[in-house]
């Protein structure tokens, strides 16, 4: 398995990789929805605000992450992890984790303090994420599942309190994401 960087010329793979995994695993309705997501997210790649890695078997996009900024009123460099996707057919081989670690590593690289959130607190905690308040960090959007807003520091200093609430990239500002 190879992990690395993806650019926008693998934006019909990652549309119908998360499409056909969010279908298997919450239903139709949801994976044509995730699947519109990610298109819009693979169309703006660009290293910077949206960036996204794969994880290719041979020759085949079997897993995906994408990280897109946060901006709030200073230049601190904070991103949010959503969406995650494994192949059905590969799901728990580590295949989510490994891409997780590997993006994470690469934000740190490029100067991000910290990365963000929203899933289960389980699956996320296992690569170092914990529970996030918004007393701490507020969320782009009005949260409909608080527990699962999750954050990680990628220095040696914690989260700290901020008392503004961050823009997303366009793709996210909808509220049915929240």
């Amino acid at each position: 398995m190879k992990l690395e960087r993806l650019g926008n010329s693998r934006r019909a793979e990652l549309s119908e990789l998360f499409r056909s995994t969010f279908s298997d695993s919450e239903g139709e309705d949801e994976g044509l929805t995730i699947g519109r997501l990610v298109d819009k997210l693979a169309a703006v790649i660009d290293d910077v605000d949206v960036i996204a890695f794969g994880a290719i078997e041979n020759g085949a996009l079997t897993g995906a992450i994408f990280f897109t900024r946060l901006k709030f009123s200073d230049d601190s460099i904070v991103y949010m992890l959503a969406p995650v996707a494994v192949s059905s057919a590969r799901q728990r081989s580590g295949i989510g984790q490994a891409l997780i670690e590997f993006g994470l590593q690469q934000l740190k690289k490029q100067g991000a303090g910290v990365v963000v959130t929203y899933g289960d607190p389980a699956y996320y905690g296992r690569a170092g994420f914990e529970p996030l308040s918004e007393n701490v960090m507020q969320a782009p959007m009005e949260l409909s599942m608080p527990q699962g807003w999750l954050g990680q520091s990628l220095s040696d200093s914690p989260i700290e309190a901020r008392s503004d609430r961050p823009n997303c990239v366009e793709a996210f500002r909808d509220p049915a994401y929240w």
